[in-house]
């Protein structure tokens, strides 16, 4: 998956969000989102904001632990 994919799934998940705090209900991804359903697009977008920090870190060559030294 390119950056651009999953800079795109965040965007979407924005506007989800941006359209139930108006008040409209969405269909995403074949479900018909509404008010009650803000949270499970919160934890989406969440998600997405996730893979782009991992993508990134990954890309920078930071293999996502570190070492102890005693």
């Amino acid at each position: 998956m390119k950056q651009s994919d999953i800079e795109t799934m965040i965007q979407k998940y924005v506007d989800a969000e941006i359209a139930v705090l108006d008040g409209k209900s969405i269909t995403f991804n074949g479900q018909q989102m509404t008010f009650e359903n803000l949270s499970e697009i919160r934890k989406g977008r969440q998600e997405w904001e996730r893979r782009l920090t991992v993508f990134n870190t990954k890309r920078r060559g930071n293999p996502g632990y570190r070492l102890a030294r005693f």
